[in-house]
């Protein structure tokens, strides 16, 4: 595989301009990538839990959306080195993190992209000429206000019976109503925040027999998981914007 898709882009697609979400991304993350991963661990609870249940086969084809420093994919990659494994994310300064980790690691089976959560193309941008087995988002999709676009568009680039995996913050109402409101005020200051109707979309897609959902709400509603597999015949959605 190609371990690296092209990080750098023309200024002509967005990447160069001011208000861009690449360059917001990397004006966030410029210094954190360095401590990200030790200082995530203690409060993004429920990623491991997620990587163990998934279900990937030799050969699958897997996507994390939103992959930041790689942590997830360094994992999976390892324990299943007869996949492949893919991530995109909007920050090349993360991803740089997530490419020199891949190497010192010495892991063949995983590349990266730099592109946005909605609008990637999974031939152009990632390389893959097959519809992927699996995608995962890993505490993204509460980062990411094109949320509903974004789920589409992982469904449509889904085969049928793949999954999505997604596990993020919840809606934290089983928590005391003080350090749920410290926290929501903490987590605004880097624009996270749980999307209001992401259970009821779920829900209105396997209504209307795209796939079946699973959900698992952790630690008092601090987080929750969500297995959605995509079913072997769906009809075509309508768009969920």
């Amino acid at each position: 595989m190609i371990r690296r898709s092209s990080l750098s882009r023309s200024h002509a697609d967005g990447r160069g301009q001011a208000d861009s979400p690449f360059v917001s991304m990397d004006r966030m993350y410029r210094y954190q990538r360095h401590i990200y991963d030790f200082s995530r661990k203690f409060y993004l609870l429920g990623r491991d839990r997620l990587l163990g249940q998934m279900t990937v086969a030799d050969g699958d084809n897997v996507l994390e959306v939103g992959c930041g420093t790689g942590r997830n994919l360094h994992i999976l990659a390892k324990n299943y080195p007869n996949a492949n494994f893919w991530g995109l994310d909007a920050s090349e300064a993360m991803l740089e993190i997530a490419i020199a980790k891949a190497d010192s690691k010495r892991l063949t089976n995983v590349s990266f992209a730099l592109a946005l959560a909605d609008e990637y193309g999974r031939e152009k941008d990632l390389g893959c000429d097959k519809p992927f087995d699996a995608i995962l988002f890993s505490y993204s999709i509460s980062m990411i206000s094109t949320w509903k676009a974004t789920i589409q568009k992982a469904i449509d680039e889904l085969r049928p019976g793949g999954r999505l995996y997604l596990v993020d913050f919840h809606d934290q109402l089983g928590l005391p109503r003080v350090f749920r409101s410290l926290l929501r005020k903490w987590l605004d200051l880097f624009g996270v925040r749980y999307p209001a109707g992401l259970l009821e979309l779920f829900d209105g897609l396997e209504g209307a027999g795209i796939g079946k959902v699973y959900v698992t709400e952790l630690y008092r509603r601090y987080a929750l998981v969500v297995e959605f597999t995509k079913a072997p015949h769906p009809p075509v959605p309508n768009s969920l914007n």
